[in-house]
């Protein structure tokens, strides 16, 4: 994928089991964070980062939308465990992933794994892609989705 680029349409499972598409976003920014699992270490900074910055992020009229390869009920515990604010989608086939292309191979612990590099996708009110921020590391990274959206909101004006 490549900044300006139109991104594809695509609809998954919510955490509350309900499909959703991009597309029913149009109209305003889409915050998409892929992260590898779940209720681990990294996510959890992450997914909380995006929690406690999320009022902000909605005052830039942003949607923030996180997506792993986890099920529907892992996402809902999940959300649920740590009061999340916001949709969490269930891409267990990996579809949308591979559409983004997060799906790498990792290092965990001396074995080579597959799974989705952490990476987070800025998307326009036109559904163009924005920003791409690769290999993210959880800490302050929902301060740096931030800035972006800010700045980006200041050049709309």
């Amino acid at each position: 994928m490549e900044i300006n680029q139109k991104v594809a349409d695509f609809t998954l499972q919510t955490d509350e089991d309900k499909t959703v598409s991009l597309s029913d976003y149009k109209g305003q920014p889409v915050v998409l964070f892929f992260y590898p699992r779940a209720d681990t270490p990294g996510c959890t900074i992450e997914a909380c980062g995006f929690r406690d910055t999320f009022k902000k992020i909605q005052a830039a009229v942003a949607v923030v939308l996180g997506i792993s390869r986890d099920t529907v009920k892992a996402q809902a515990k999940f959300r649920a465990k740590y009061d999340l604010p916001y949709t969490l989608l269930a891409d267990v086939d990996e579809k949308v992933c591979n559409q983004f292309g997060v799906m790498k191979e990792k290092n965990m612990y001396g074995k080579k794994v597959w799974g989705i590099a952490r990476t987070t996708f800025v998307i326009g009110p036109d559904q163009k892609l924005l920003h791409i921020f690769p290999e993210v590391k959880p800490e302050g990274h929902a301060e740096e989705v931030l800035a972006l959206l800010k700045d980006w909101k200041k050049a709309q004006k």
